[in-house]
């Protein structure tokens, strides 16, 4: 279990102060306006902004003070996910090395991750010539590949079309199921969180509150 107590910090004249409590193999969405906090929410929790007070747990383990690259935690940005001057093997491998001295067990495991997103046969192929919604492809890879148990995803697919962002939650909604992670969604878009089945939230002057 996820669990967020009073987790607390000042940004400019803003106060947040966030409370969530999420099940292991479960999908937490947060709904927002832009500006409301939400991506204050996953620094947080991802250990790239530091807390000035309350708490923050996983399975009952306190991550508060635990630097970013030893939570538990993945992330999934909205853009800015690949290097355009590594291929597809190479992008994916910075996930669990980045000096990318991968063993070959390493490489198999990406040739795994890659079939598992629709991509088996793409290692070798540049970045640059992928599509968006290929390029996401190769960063959910990537987290899958780290095999850590909770997964943020930061509006990942907002700025796909709609065809290819719908084929991309469906892709994740079957990775959640199959890895079963405890996954919190940052979006603005309440059909996102319907289709993962998630738990809802609005996120209003600094504060969560859960939607029935």
């Amino acid at each position: 279990m996820l669990t967020l107590e009073n987790l607390t910090v000042h940004l400019g004249k803003n106060r947040y102060c966030f409370n969530l409590q999420t099940g292991t193999e479960q999908v937490c969405a947060i709904l927002g306006k832009s500006g409301s906090g939400k991506s204050t929410l996953l620094n947080l929790i991802a250990g790239f902004l530091v807390a000035e007070s309350g708490k923050l747990q996983w399975q009952k383990e306190n991550l508060v003070g635990l630097p970013a690259n030893q939570r538990p935690i993945t992330t999934l940005f909205q853009q800015n996910n690949l290097f355009t001057h590594l291929n597809v093997a190479k992008n994916i491998g910075l996930g669990i090395n980045p000096d990318l001295k991968l063993t070959n067990q390493d490489k198999d495991n990406i040739d795994q991750v890659l079939d598992e997103v629709g991509l088996a046969g793409y290692a070798t192929h540049s970045a640059t010539k992928l599509s968006g919604g290929e390029q996401q492809r190769v960063a959910l890879a990537r987290c899958l590949l780290r095999k850590q148990p909770i997964l943020l995803l930061d509006e990942p697919f907002s700025a796909l079309d709609e065809h290819t962002r719908h084929d991309m939650l469906e892709l994740t909604r079957n990775v959640i199921d199959k890895h079963k992670l405890c996954v919190v969604l940052v979006t603005h878009n309440k059909d996102d969180a319907r289709l993962l089945d998630a738990q809802q939230y609005q996120l209003t002057d600094g504060q969560l509150h859960l939607q029935s």
